[in-house]
């Protein structure tokens, strides 16, 4: 089982529609599973009609899915965009200012990493360096 993370905290799983890797994934697919080497431009055709993207972390170090939701925000998606995997409670801000709108993590790491350790960090727009560097 998997736990979703977001800014109210822990959350169910809400999600109804199949989920297609990238190569299976066609103008009528609903949702798509990117592993974190694919490369965003090739689902720019499909961007429109996905209802939700989700991007492998298959490490906590590995730091390619942020890049990969920044890009295709840039690209215009605006459906729902979701990390899976290795994302720990420090990195939900980032994840978050890169462009997702939540997290799916494994029922271990919700319980190494309970509800009041992502709530802590919920508050992803108060905290950048930016604001501080303004305020």
């Amino acid at each position: 089982m998997t736990v979703i993370v977001k800014d109210t905290g822990f959350a169910e799983e809400d999600l109804d529609m199949a989920i297609v890797p990238p190569q299976e994934a066609t103008s009528r697919s609903e949702a798509v599973d990117l592993p974190s080497d694919t490369d965003p431009a090739s689902l720019a055709a499909l961007l429109p009609s996905l209802g939700m993207i989700r991007v492998d972390f298959p490490s906590f170090a590995d730091g390619r899915g942020f890049t990969i939701a920044r890009q295709l925000r840039l690209m215009g998606y605006r459906g729902r965009l979701r990390a899976r995997g290795h994302v720990i409670a420090d990195q939900y801000a980032m994840a978050r200012r890169a462009g997702f709108d939540e997290i799916e993590i494994s029922d271990d790491l919700a319980r190494r990493q309970p509800q009041d350790q992502w709530l802590f960090r919920s508050d992803w727009r108060a905290h950048d360096y930016q604001s501080r560097l303004r305020g």
